[in-house]
């Protein structure tokens, strides 16, 4: 018989696996906003009824449900992004022995690697996820004739992939297991194991962590290994896991402040030149033996990406809430200026027995700055709110999503500015009601 304090969580927590199952498997592209809205709130509730199971049965629990949210998110092929097809194709070059830096996909020598899993034959190519390269064929791999983005921990990520059927279905279930397994670590690590399914359950874990196989789960799972290792003083292990999640995305960087917190308010200690010693080793080994093969072209795309995506003078779509009140060549400069003011925050007063609380607040100031239009750059910051309880910073991703799906600048204002007010405001009602965040890994009293 199931205890009357465990039904309700399980009814809450079927009915999100349910709907995250219709978001994924009932759209042929992009899901209607509306299933995103009630994903969200059955997260909500079932959450809320995990917090009334008793403690013996949270971990379990937890677990499954980790494991559920993350299976339906294979029901189908990536219905929000394409990112997962230029994975496969990373993967499949250096699978034959050549560099991803090297070649771009339309690049004819490569023409014998191509197959109608990536580039349709007979179509039309009319799909939301399909266009031509420079010599006309058709391609599902986004920006066929630019080099490749992503750093040398992610390619060594789509390498491992590649034995698993070398398609797309292989990088989804490499996403599964990265999402799953960063619900373990939280809940090896955690003391109040309940918040590991502020990850695990959560719909973005679904969509962007295994439907879309984003590799920033992989980075998330690095950098919550790193910070957890650098609060128990383990210096030299958490600065290579750290060191290894900024080589996978990049973004990770944003965490290394948190794992060095207090840093100016102290004489630096062993333990902190270890750390980021080995931080900026590992990095650096990583991106060696591509730049032995490929030289400086090891930066692939990523000038052009910065320029494309909005970062650029003239070109500025990013710094929606600064730009309501400065012009547009001021934003990045103010921008930079309160995150470098929040960074030295955190060198100062920042707990180093709890370095994920300074590592969430830089990340999520950043991306509440920057105001990204793409959501699954919040994972991290999903990440981040597993490790240390304070849940109002999910309302950072929950902004990406809706920029995702409305588009424009009014949106960005609009949806970023909620996640602002969210960030600023629970923490002033908790404090009015005596309340803390839970205590979280390696926390002291």
């Amino acid at each position: 018989m199931i205890p009357r304090t465990l039904l309700p969580c399980l009814l809450a927590l079927a009915a999100l696996v349910t709907a995250l199952a219709l978001t994924v498997a009932g759209a042929v592209a992009l899901p209607r906003p509306g299933w995103y809205l009630l994903d969200l709130a059955l997260f909500a509730a079932a959450v809320l009824t995990l917090r009334r199971v008793p403690g013996a049965q949270v971990v379990p629990l937890v677990l499954a449900g980790g494991v559920a949210v993350a299976a339906v998110g294979l029901l189908a092929p990536p219905r929000s992004s394409d990112d997962a097809y230029r994975y496969v194709w990373d993967g499949r070059v250096q699978a034959a022995g050549i560099s991803p830096y090297a070649r771009t996909p339309d690049d004819p020598a490569l023409a014998p690697l191509r197959d109608p899993g990536l580039f349709p034959v007979g179509d039309g190519c009319t799909g939301w996820d399909e266009r031509r390269t420079t010599a006309g064929d058709c391609t599902r791999i986004n920006r066929p004739a630019v080099h490749t983005v992503y750093p040398p921990v992610a390619q060594a990520w789509f390498l491992a992939l590649h034995p698993f059927g070398g398609g797309v279905r292989g990088v989804q279930a490499g996403g599964a297991v990265l999402a799953v397994a960063t619900t373990g670590l939280l809940l090896a690590v955690g003391r109040e194991k309940w918040q590991a399914a502020l990850w695990g359950w959560f719909p973005g874990v679904t969509v962007w962590a295994v439907n879309d196989a984003h590799v920033d789960t992989l980075g998330v799972l690095l950098t919550v290994g790193g910070l957890a290792c650098a609060a128990r003083g383990r210096a030299v292990r958490g600065g290579l896991l750290l060191g290894g999640a900024v080589a996978a995305k990049l973004l990770p960087a944003l965490a290394l402040p948190g794992a060095l917190s207090g840093l100016l308010a102290r004489r630096p200690t062993r333990g902190d030149l270890l750390l980021a010693g080995s931080a900026l080793g590992a990095f650096a080994l990583a991106y060696l033996p591509y730049v032995l093969a490929s030289g400086t072209s090891v930066l692939g795309y990523l000038p052009g990406y910065l320029r494309e995506e909005g970062y650029e003078q003239g070109h500025i779509d990013r710094f929606g809430l600064l730009r309501l009140v400065l012009s547009d060549g001021l934003a990045p400069w103010a921008a930079a200026l309160v995150l470098a003011a929040v960074v030295v925050r955190v060198l100062l007063r920042g707990d180093p027995h709890r370095p994920w609380a300074g590592a969430l607040l830089v990340t999520g100031t950043a991306l509440l700055l920057v105001a990204p239009s793409y959501p699954w750059y919040g994972l991290l910051v999903v990440g981040l709110v597993a490790l240390d309880g304070r849940w109002e910073w999910l309302a950072v991703p929950a902004a990406g999503q809706a920029l995702y799906l409305a588009g424009g600048q009014a949106a960005q204002q609009l949806s970023y500015g909620a996640a602002l007010c969210v960030v600023l405001l629970v923490p002033l009602l908790r404090q009015r009601r005596g309340a803390r965040p839970a205590v979280a890994v390696g926390a002291e009293k």
